[in-house]
């Protein structure tokens, strides 16, 4: 369940990566598929939301099971950007929304990938001592 919880959370955060990158250039290549509600406030507070849930879950159950802290650190540095960057963002500029939400969605990506592969050296482990 974790591993998945850890995919799933790379995914959502991967997708915050794309979009941040990726709509501006959609919105004004092809305006006619109505793009702009992918620019909507709602929209990142959807993403924002979907990112808590899964990342709480599997980084607080992968570190109960391996214990490398460091692992919890980059997660929840980056889940505190990405709440920064939709909180706070707009007072200072799309820039510095993206810039934050860019770096925010990378660190929980690290930590998922770290956690994903120490739970998967854990699980593996155990299965060959049995």
């Amino acid at each position: 369940m974790q591993q998945r919880l850890d995919k799933l959370a790379i995914s959502i955060s991967s997708l915050c990566i794309v979009h941040c990158l990726l709509l501006p250039i959609g919105i004004v290549l092809i305006p006619s598929i109505g793009l702009q509600t992918l620019a909507d406030e709602a929209f990142h507070q959807m993403l924002i939301v979907a990112v808590l849930l899964t990342s709480c879950s599997a980084l607080f159950m992968g570190c109960r099971q391996h214990k490398v802290w460091r692992v919890l650190t980059w997660g929840v540095s980056g889940l505190f950007l990405l709440i920064a960057a939709v909180l706070f963002g707009h007072d200072f500029g799309e820039l510095f929304e993206k810039g934050l939400t860019l770096i925010g969605s990378l660190f929980v990506i690290i930590g998922h990938v770290q956690n994903y592969r120490l739970c998967k050296q854990l699980a593996c482990s155990h299965n060959h001592d049995e």
